[in-house]
C-alpha cells in the first residue's frame, strides 16, 4: 500500500489494473446506451416537430442534457484513454505513474468544459451558468447516469403517446367520416338534428386533439406514481375515449333513422289504417246517436266529436317527409303519430259505447222480457191475464218509438212481480231467469 495523498492511499499495480476494467466495461456501457438514445426514433421525432407548451420546455431542456452528456462522455473518454496510456508505459508502473493514476482515477481530475447554455438548462446540473467543472470518474459517470434517466424519460414518454394516440385518432376520424357521410344520406345535418350538431363537434375535438398531440404530446402523459424507470407511465386518453363513446351514441341514433327508412311505408300503412278505423268507429258513434235520439227518449246522449283534423295533417306531413327523405324528421314524428292514433281510436271506441249505451239498456230489457214469458209459458200461464196485460204494456214500451226507458223497465218489473207471485218465486232483479228445461221454479 503506497503512501496516502490527496485522493488517499496511492493505488497498486492491481487496483489500477482492476479500476481500468471496470471503467472500461462502464465506458462501452455508456456509449452503447447514449448511441440507442442518438438513435431512438422519439428523439429523432422531437428533433424535427414544431412543439408547444410542456413539450416544447421539455425538449430544450433534454436537448441540453444530450449535449452536456456527449460532453461528458468525451471527457470521460479522454480521461480514460490517459490513463491507460500510462498505464501502457511500464508493464510494472512506477510509484510516479501510480501516483499519477491514482490521482487520474479516483481524483477530480477530470475537467469537462461546455456552452453556458447547454449547462445552463441541464436540469441536475448544479452551478448552472460555468462554463466548466472537475470530476471525478465515479461522480461523472453518476452524473451522466442522472442525465440519461431524464433524457430518455422525456423521449420514451413522447414517444409512447405519440405511438398510441395519433394513431387511434386517425381511426375513429375514419369511423367518424363514414358515420358522417351515412348521417348526410338520411338527412341529419347540423342545425337540423341534434346528431348532425354532435357529429361537428366531435369532429372539432378530434381535430383539436390531434394538434395537440403531434405538437404537445407531453400534456397527454400520465406519469406512473412512485416510478423511477425510464417512460414510467401511461397516455392520457381520456379525451379520445369520451370522444369514441360520443360516436357510438350517434351512430345508434342514425341506425335508429336508417330503421325508420326501411320500414317507414309499412309504418305509414298501418297509421292510415288506425286513423281510418278510428274514423270509421266515430261515424257509427254519430248514426247511433241519431238513431238513439230517435228510438230513445229522456235520455241524455253524450255528443260525438268528429276525427281531429290534426292527426290527418300530421299523417300528411310524415308522407312528405317519407317522399323528400328526411327521415331524422320522420323517426320521431312517426312515434309520436302512433301513440296519438292509438289513442285516437281507443277514444271513438269509448264514445261509440257511450252513445249505444241506452240501446244496449233496450236490448237487456227486451231479452229480460222474451225471458219471463218463455219461463211462463213453461208453466202454462201464457194466458192468464194480468201477465198477458203487463206484457203486452211492457213490449209495446220497448217497442215502440221513442222508448222512455225508465218507464218501460218499470213496466219490465211489474211483470216480473206479476209472475214471481204467481210461481211464489223471488223477483231476480234485473238478472234473466234460470231456464233449466221445464224444471219448475
Amino acid at each position: 500500500m503506497g503512501v496516502a495523498g490527496s485522493t488517499g492511499p496511492v493505488m497498486d499495480r492491481d487496483e489500477v489494473d482492476r479500476a481500468l476494467a471496470r471503467l472500461g466495461a462502464e465506458h462501452e456501457a455508456i456509449e452503447t446506451s447514449l448511441l440507442a438514445l442518438q438513435d431512438h426514433a422519439g428523439r429523432r421525432l422531437l428533433e424535427g416537430a414544431e412543439l408547444t407548451g410542456v413539450t416544447k420546455e421539455r425538449w430544450e431542456s433534454t436537448e441540453a442534457s444530450i449535449t452536456l452528456l456527449w460532453a461528458y462522455f468525451d471527457a470521460y473518454s479522454d480521461a480514460l484513454r490517459s490513463a491507460r496510456e500510462i498505464r501502457s508505459r511500464r508493464r510494472w508502473s512506477s510509484r510516479e505513474d501510480l501516483v499519477e493514476l491514482t490521482e487520474l482515477l479516483r481524483g477530480e481530475a477530470v475537467t469537462v468544459a461546455g456552452s453556458a447554455t447547454a449547462m445552463a438548462n441541464a436540469p441536475t446540473l448544479p452551478g448552472a451558468g460555468r462554463l466548466s467543472e472537475q470530476f471525478s470518474l465515479s461522480t461523472l459517470v453518476d452524473r451522466m447516469n442522472d442525465l440519461y434517466a431524464a433524457s430518455l424519460d422525456m423521449v420514451v414518454a413522447a414517444d409512447v403517446v405519440w405511438s398510441a394516440l395519433p394513431a387511434r385518432i386517425d381511426l375513429l376520424a375514419a369511423e367518424l367520416q363514414r358515420t358522417r357521410q351515412l348521417a348526410h344520406s338520411v338527412g341529419v345535418r347540423p342545425g337540423e338534428h341534434p346528431a348532425g350538431d354532435d357529429l361537428e363537434r366531435i369532429t372539432r375535438t378530434l381535430t383539436r386533439l390531434r394538434e395537440e398531440v403531434i405538437s404537445d404530446p407531453l400534456a397527454y402523459w400520465v406519469p406512473a406514481p412512485g416510478s423511477s424507470a425510464p417512460g414510467g407511465g401511461r397516455p392520457d386518453i381520456s379525451t379520445y375515449d369520451r370522444e369514441a363513446r360520443a360516436l357510438d351514441d350517434v351512430r345508434r341514433e342514425i341506425e335508429a333513422v336508417l330503421t325508420v327508412r326501411q320500414d317507414a311505408e309499412a309504418r305509414l300503412v298501418k297509421l292510415r289504417d288506425v286513423l281510418s278505423r278510428a274514423d270509421r268507429t266515430l261515424a257509427e258513434a254519430r248514426s247511433a246517436r241519431g238513431e238513439v235520439l230517435a228510438k230513445i227518449a229522456a235520455t241524455e246522449v253524450p255528443v260525438v266529436s268528429g276525427p281531429p283534423t290534426v292527426l290527418q295533417e300530421q299523417l300528411a306531413l310524415a308522407a312528405e317527409y317519407r317522399r323528400h327523405g328526411q327521415w331524422h324528421r320522420l323517426s320521431p314524428l312517426l312515434e309520436s303519430l302512433e301513440q296519438k292514433a292509438d289513442d285516437e281510436l281507443l277514444r271513438a271506441r269509448e264514445s261509440l259505447t257511450a252513445v249505444t249505451a241506452p240501446l244496449a239498456v233496450r236490448a237487456e230489457l227486451r231479452g229480460r222480457l222474451d225471458a219471463y214469458k218463455a219461463k211462463v209459458a213453461r208453466h202454462g200461464l201464457a194466458e192468464d191475464s194480468l201477465l198477458v196485460e203487463r206484457y203486452d204494456v211492457a213490449r209495446r214500451m220497448l217497442w215502440s218509438a221513442p222508448c222512455d226507458l225508465r218507464v218501460a223497465e218499470q213496466a219490465v218489473l211489474r211483470y216480473q212481480h206479476a209472475v214471481a207471485e204467481l210461481l211464489g218465486t223471488p223477483v231476480p232483479g234485473r238478472q234473466e231467469p234460470q231456464d233449466r228445461g221445464g224444471e219448475e221454479s
